[in-house]
């Protein structure tokens, strides 16, 4: 019996193996995770790899060129077609900010929970409606040798903001976004989600079923 299962452990391995791979330009282990579970509920025959280059400077002003240095960078360093997600989290009261300075907002340590919380101290005095948010996630495909194969694409997830976090799950903002569509009463924030329900219809998956026609013939 432990043949047969040590066989089947080799052939699966073999198998992930062969399949054509996609490195994801981040060292973000949340991000790596959320787009293996998307891209394997839609394109099982590709394999996502993270990315273990140096992160280049990120110097865009807007998510999308983000995205093409993250995927630019990631395609030359491994030679292999980059996936780059530059997403974050838009709030209409403030003008659509933190957007792109969403990972920084409180400073360039990158402290997710500091982010959340200045966030929420800067909108204590506003309430509904008047909380209205986005997360926006912009995809940026990057096919090393083949400039005209370079795509990027959007995806955005309407909702509004928590008074104050809820939830253990997910990262970064999830705690206090609460999506649009849910039914009023029992509505969660993204926190309260499972994984299941957020790769089904986050930011993330809507940018990526955009993405598929340009995954075609990968």
């Amino acid at each position: 019996m432990a043949d047969v299962v040590a066989e089947a452990a080799a052939e699966s391995a073999a198998t992930a193996h062969a399949l054509p791979r996609i490195v994801l330009a981040t060292h973000n282990r949340h991000k790596v995770e959320e787009f293996q579970a998307i891209v394997a509920a839609t394109r099982p025959d590709l394999m996502v790899v993270a990315y273990d280059g140096p992160e280049p400077v990120e110097d865009g002003v807007t998510f999308a060129e983000n995205a093409l240095i993250k995927a630019r960078a990631a395609a030359e360093h491994t030679g292999l077609p980059a996936l780059a997600d530059d997403s974050g989290i838009c709030v209409d009261v403030l003008g659509g900010a933190p957007g792109v300075f969403s990972a920084y907002w409180a400073g360039h340590a990158k402290d997710a929970a500091a982010n959340l919380d200045l966030l929420l101290d800067q909108l204590s005095d506003i309430r509904d409606p008047h909380r209205t948010a986005q997360f926006v996630s912009t995809i940026a495909l990057v096919v090393p040798g083949d400039a005209s194969r370079e795509g990027v694409v959007e995806g955005v997830w309407p909702g509004r903001l928590a008074a104050a976090p809820a939830g253990e799950g997910g990262f970064g903002y999830d705690p206090i976004f609460i999506p649009d569509g849910q039914e009023q009463g029992a509505e969660r924030t993204v926190g309260e989600w499972t994984a299941y329900e957020k790769n089904a219809a986050s930011h993330r998956s809507r940018a990526f079923e955009a993405l598929a026609p340009l995954l075609a013939d990968l």
